[in-house]
């Protein structure tokens, strides 16, 4: 993957007959992978199938299946049933929300992934210790909730750690007016966790410092995370969950062709 790709992140929760609607546009587009989140009211894999099916060289990426929610083994089973093309995914897996045995929860989980024949597997991490799991056992690491400054520190470190490991972004945006409201509510909410309000507590930052919400900061903030990253991924903030304002956002933030 060229460093910097840009890509388009999109809820679970929308289904895979929305998401399979909007994921020709997303392809069309210019954006790298489409990447959906799994929660337990929306199937990521279910939708990444439902995309594979519309789509011919979109790549595919959870981000990301909790571990402990949704067990290796069955995560595997899922893929393969589905008929996911292992050519075009990118697993994201977390540890979720059981803290006991985090980091073995994840070896473990990408070493049965890898067994089952997937061959990319990236984890989303929060800390230095899940992040150099991810360097070190998988093929990348997924950042969330980090300004690009932080991106940069991070992804220069996992590159010592793993010169070729891939280090994916997710920088939640909002590009109207209306639609941050949105974004405001989402950014308050994971700013209330107590691991993440430590964690913008130890960056300096406040939550707000790591999305982009004006259209007309959107390329220079693009810049400065394509610099830091090997992948940005646009996670969308509409108005509403229609599937005209996420192929509108689409659209509105193709990425440059080269």
């Amino acid at each position: 993957m060229r460093r910097g790709a840009v890509s388009l992140g999109l809820a679970g929760s929308l289904g895979p007959e929305a998401i399979a609607r909007i994921a020709p546009a997303v392809e069309s587009a210019g954006f790298h992978t489409l990447w959906v989140n799994d929660t337990p009211d929306g199937d990521a894999l279910a939708a990444l199938a439902a995309a594979s099916r519309v789509t011919e060289r979109l790549h595919l990426a959870t981000g990301v299946v909790p571990v402990d929610r949704r067990p290796a083994e069955a995560i595997a089973d899922e893929v393969t049933a589905l008929g996911v093309p292992l050519d075009r995914l990118m697993l994201g897996i977390g540890s979720g929300a059981a803290k006991e045995g985090e980091l073995r929860r994840v070896r473990e989980a990408i070493d049965v992934l890898h067994a089952a024949g997937l061959p990319r597997v990236l984890v989303g991490a929060l800390g230095p210790k899940m992040r150099r799991t991810g360097a070190e056992n998988a093929e990348g690491v997924l950042l969330n909730w980090v300004p690009p400054t932080e991106a940069l520190a991070q992804a220069a470190a996992l590159h010592a750690i793993t010169p070729d490991t891939h280090v994916a972004v997710y920088v939640r945006t909002a590009i109207v007016s209306a639609a941050r409201s949105r974004l405001d509510a989402e950014t308050a909410r994971y700013a209330s966790f107590p691991n993440y309000a430590a964690n913008f507590e130890r960056m300096g930052v406040d939550a707000a410092d790591t999305t982009i919400r004006d259209v007309t900061k959107l390329a220079d903030a693009l810049e400065a995370y394509t610099a830091a990253a090997d992948e940005v991924v646009l996670r969308a903030i509409v108005p509403e969950d229609t599937v005209e304002l996420y192929i509108d956002f689409a659209r509105r933030t193709a990425p440059s062709p080269g």
